[in-house]
């Protein structure tokens, strides 16, 4: 099977990414339109793979003689990435009814509520035409729909649902993208609460979340505000035991966030802020103000009961790198376009993406790309420290450092082993090791660690030789949520369990002290690992500071003698 599929907005920062994600399937004719013609030249001059798709130039106003160009063009499938969907005036489907006149399938990736659910009008000429007319094709709400239907797949009822959208910092967020958001800052945005219809304010209403796949390195926690997107009236229908349901963005860096979070309140107290046409303002100050980690990610949470009625929470996490986040806005247009090619086509009629496609067809996309996903059953806190941390790939960790972390409430556990320890010779380093009570150089020395496990919080007790020092353990909450947080006396440290082949690396995410998070650069800096070589516990722990250089290293091996 072939298709010609034209792409409205195809050299735009989503048809852009839509025509990439195809190029490579010979299978495919793309006619890559806009209303430059140098433009969507130079595209596909530079994105045709040898072997793969045909990419081909046109010309495409969507605001002109829809049915004309369409005659021309003659494509088999319309995909309307232009937008900004909200601003589409007085006759905002003239594109859809233009498509369906011709019996042409269409898809867009819009993400605005009115434009979304307003498709469904068309489902009984879309039927009639034997055509289907797929609205929101991108993030909000397919994916969102998606990752729901794997968490709940075989619950008796979905009661809960929260999910966010974090990009990185480095994303290009286009104008049409900032439009659509300044729309409905401060305004009044529609949703369930308790099982009522309710209202939240747009950009006004903000919670903190952690995004962390298990195992992998997550997200700095994250601030989302309350956006406007079909999910919030789409996925009740596919699931209508849901009471509570809740969708934000964490734009970054969070100065800026804040700041859009400020003015959305002041347009919610009645003071008309022309914010739409500040956008081209926000996108410039967003296009130069970048900092932080180049990397995104997304989390979808839901409670309700399992399949044997019993209360369960669930949710599912994506981290993405670089550049390769921004292209998960096309990804289910994709996905739709290559299941297509495949033989599985969608049925006819006019709806919303949500339940277009599932998480697997999401998979072979995201394994192109460096992005990871994970799910997260949430973790009773009787259960071991970094099994709560950890979740899901508790199970994974190799056998002898999972016995080494294995303590349960109320337990007590006793390793021994032998150990070498190097010391910084600065005498600010020296000072430091001695203040928390490290260990003195020594080669091939034995070393017990007692561990204690009460409220929650194990003490590690280390004594190398008469020397001993303590510490403090215990699944982080609220901004150290995810982390495995070490504390000496008022100090504490959250680290991030990342598996790394057969070595479990602990990431320093959060320092604080008294509980009041700090910049890390005040901080030392630890490179630490354990390891299961030959069903030994091996750990390495090397602390330095960029004042003092190295502080101290300890590494050897540790055997649980009891528990």
């Amino acid at each position: 099977m072939s298709l010609t599929v034209l792409i409205v907005g195809g050299y735009g920062v989503f048809g852009a990414r839509l025509a990439r994600l195809l190029a490579h399937e010979p299978r495919l004719r793309l006619l890559v339109a806009g209303r430059s013609a140098d433009k969507a030249g130079a595209f596909c001059a530079r994105w045709t793979q040898a072997g793969g798709a045909i990419l081909e130039p046109a010309l495409f106003d969507r605001n002109g003689d829809t049915v004309q160009q369409l005659a021309t063009l003659t494509p088999d499938l319309v995909v309307d990435c232009s937008g900004p969907f909200q601003a589409y005036g007085e006759t905002p489907f003239r594109l859809v009814e233009a498509c369906l006149a011709r019996g042409c399938d269409y898809l867009d990736v819009a993400d605005a509520s009115d434009f979304v659910l307003g498709i469904e009008r068309f489902d009984a000429l879309a039927k009639d035409k034997g055509a289907f007319a797929i609205s929101g094709a991108s993030t909000c709400p397919a994916l969102t729909a998606a990752a729901v239907g794997e968490l709940t797949d075989s619950w008796t009822a979905v009661h809960d649902i929260g999910a966010g959208i974090a990009p990185s910092p480095y994303a290009d967020v286009g104008v049409s993208v900032l439009q659509a958001i300044t729309s409905y800052a401060g305004k009044p945005v529609p949703l369930l609460r308790n099982a009522r219809p309710a209202t939240g304010l747009g950009l006004v209403e903000a919670r903190n979340v952690t995004v962390a796949p298990p195992g992998k390195l997550p997200l700095y926690s994250t601030r989302f505000s309350l956006v406007d997107v079909p999910d919030l009236t789409a996925l009740p229908k596919l699931w209508p035991d849901v009471r509570d349901i809740w969708l934000g963005a964490g734009p970054r860096p969070e100065l800026l966030h804040r700041m859009l979070n400020a003015l959305a309140r002041l347009v919610s107290l009645g003071i008309p802020l022309p914010l739409v046409k500040l956008s081209r303002l926000f996108h410039t100050a967003k296009t130069r103000l970048k900092w932080g980690e180049d990397r995104g990610g997304m989390f979808v949470r839901v409670a309700g009961l399992d399949g044997e009625g019993r209360p369960a929470a669930r949710s599912w996490n994506l981290v993405a790198e670089g550049d390769d986040g921004p292209f998960i806005p096309s990804m289910a247009a994709a996905a739709i376009i290559l299941n297509l090619l495949d033989g599985r086509r969608p049925r006819s009629g006019a709806r919303t993406a949500a339940g277009a496609v599932t998480l697997a067809d999401y998979q072979r996309l995201f394994a192109t790309k460096r992005i990871t996903t994970g799910i997260r059953d949430e973790q009773p806190s009787s259960a071991p420290v970094y099994q709560q941390v950890m979740a899901n790939a508790w199970t994974d960790l190799p056998p002898a450092i999972r016995a080494l972390h294995d303590l349960p409430e109320g337990g007590r556990m006793a390793a021994e082993g032998r150990v070498d320890v190097d010391r910084g010779a600065n005498p600010l380093a020296q000072l430091m090791a001695a203040v928390i009570g490290f260990p003195g150089a020594q080669k091939d020395g034995h070393v017990r660690v007692d561990f204690d496990r009460k409220g929650g919080v194990e003490t590690w007790t280390r004594t190398f030789g008469n020397q001993s020092f303590t510490s403090r353990q215990f699944a982080g909450r609220g901004r150290s949520t995810a982390l495995a947080v070490e504390a000496f006396g008022p100090m504490g440290c959250g680290m991030a369990p990342v598996l790394d082949g057969d070595r479990l690396l602990l990431i320093p995410r959060r320092w604080t002290v008294f509980g009041v998070g700090l910049p890390s650069w005040l901080f030392p800096r630890i490179e630490a690992w354990e390891a299961d070589e030959d069903g030994r516990f091996r750990f390495h722990v090397d602390i330095s500071h960029p004042l003092t250089g190295p502080i101290v290293l300890y590494r050897g091996w540790l055997e649980v003698k009891g528990a």
